[in-house]
């Protein structure tokens, strides 16, 4: 078995691993990335990109139909083909051109642990290796889907999300199990391509995540569409029915002829190795906010992105991963570790200032608390509900319809949450993630103008409603 060593061994090469690599060796460490797949991970070829390239042609024609004296139309083979363009077909050769320009050496096959600073590679082009870590192994392995016990799940063909934002065709009849960010954008973006869409929630509303009105507002758009929304019931069991699905929903059957999982994800804990280092498989790795993991001695491995169970977000991942690259940095010369709320070297973010966009039409763009959660921390909380109807919204569609919610907290007098939900919203969120990291108080915020006319004019009136007397 060939042994090579590096300052630091990143076990996943998704976007999360790339960046924990990445910041090592911008310090001047060596490091490897140990990758099954493909480099560029989840994100790069199943999620992120190819999932809003599926839906962005159907949006803005969405968009322009919406003004006056426009048509617009589009071909579902063009979509298909310009997604296939963002994952250059499935094929990673420039991830892995980007990494080894920056230094980084790409070990392909299945890493896990096999102890203290030791990774085994198995299934690569090279044979069996043994890595050696100097200073740091990095877990970077990312989630996978959740499978719900529905009966009969095992006896049918199904889709994982991958399956959907990979498919070469567009299904007649699409069933969806699950109301989450994935099932709504998914059912909506297939429903634009041209097919029928059945979508099954058992919780009453969608997106139960994020604040009731978003739910409610995506909600009534993909009904509009004519998406059957059953929410609030269960697929009591699937059976085959030739080469199509039969969804059994209470007394009903629905026949598909592809049927999306998409029930969530989990940690990919189950086969890294934790059981040599003392740590349960199959469970989240618990870390600090340095990155480090909990309950391993030695201050040598750290984990960063979904495998921790924190926000399963590509951004908050890649955050989390720059921190950890800079953490092991600082810690291999001797150098202290700033770990002060909003310090250098921990992800604070993670705990306040969350942000997420669910890429439907309309868009639900938020960060921080809902009004939920940050009464269930104590927050002295204080509502501000406001539509957005502005001028900028009114240019940007006619009969412009969107919602703005401010969670304030008003014991410190900053913002502890935001949601906008409506068309094109998506680009306003980071403005309001500024103002929750900054704790701008409210007072000041008040000077930050919003140019006119933009759809950001809602901040001026979401003020101006927050400063009224009672």
């Amino acid at each position: 078995m060939t042994v090579q060593t590096f300052d630091v061994v990143v076990v996943g090469g998704g976007a999360v691993g790339e960046n924990a690599a990445d910041y090592a060796t911008r310090a001047g460490l060596s490091a490897a990335i140990v990758e099954a797949e493909l480099l560029g991970g989840e994100c790069s070829y199943w999620a992120c990109m190819p999932s809003k390239a599926l839906l962005r042609t159907g949006h803005a024609v969405a968009a322009v139909r919406r003004l006056p004296g426009t048509t617009a139309d589009f071909d579902p083979a063009a979509v298909l083909a310009r997604r296939d363009s963002f994952t250059h077909d499935w094929n990673d050769e420039s991830q892995v051109e980007w990494a080894e320009g920056a230094g980084i050496t790409v070990v392909r096959g299945h890493g896990r642990l096999t102890g203290e600073k030791t990774v085994d590679v198995v299934g690569g082009p090279a044979g069996a290796q043994t890595l050696t870590a100097r200073r740091a192994v990095v877990l970077c392995t990312g989630s996978v889907p959740v499978r719900p016990p529905v009966p009969g799940l095992d006896t049918v063909r199904t889709w994982t999300s991958r399956d959907a934002t990979s498919a070469k065709e567009i299904p007649t009849r699409l069933g969806v199990l699950g109301g989450g960010v994935v099932g709504c954008e998914l059912a909506q973006a297939f429903r634009r391509l041209g097919s029928e869409v059945t979508l099954v929630q058992n919780e009453s509303r969608l997106l139960p995540g994020s604040e009731p009105f978003a739910g409610e507002r995506v909600a009534a758009a993909l009904r509009e569409e004519g998406i059957d929304l059953r929410l609030d019931q269960k697929l009591d069991s699937v059976a085959p029915d030739g080469d199509a699905i039969a969804m059994h929903v209470g007394s009903a059957t629905i026949t598909v002829d592809e049927l999306l999982v998409a029930t969530g994800r989990r940690p990919n804990t189950d086969s890294v190795g934790l059981e040599t280092v003392g740590l349960e498989p199959g469970k989240p790795v618990t870390v600090d906010d340095t990155g480090l993991v909990e309950g391993v001695e030695g201050e040598w491995l750290y984990a960063a992105g979904d495998v921790t169970g924190r926000a399963l977000l590509t951004h908050q991942g890649k955050y989390a991963a720059r921190i950890v690259g800079a953490v092991i940095a600082a810690r291999s010369i001797g150098a202290e570790v700033d770990t002060r709320p909003w310090g250098e070297h921990v992800t604070t973010a993670d705990h306040a200032a969350v942000p997420q966009v669910v890429f439907t039409d309309p868009e639900v763009a938020s960060v921080g608390r809902t009004e939920s959660q940050a009464r269930a921390a104590g927050i002295d909380v204080r509502v501000v509900d406001l539509p957005i109807a502005v001028g900028g919204s009114s240019l940007q569609a006619d009969g412009y319809d969107g919602a703005a919610r401010l969670v304030v907290d008003e014991g410190r007098g900053i913002l502890a949450g935001v949601t906008f939900v409506g068309q094109d919203v998506a680009e306003m969120i980071h403005a309001a993630t500024v103002a929750i990291v900054g704790e701008v108080p409210m007072a000041r915020l008040w000077h930050a103008v919003p140019a006119y006319p933009t759809i950001s004019e809602v901040w001026l009136r979401l003020l101006e409603a927050y400063r009224a007397p009672a």
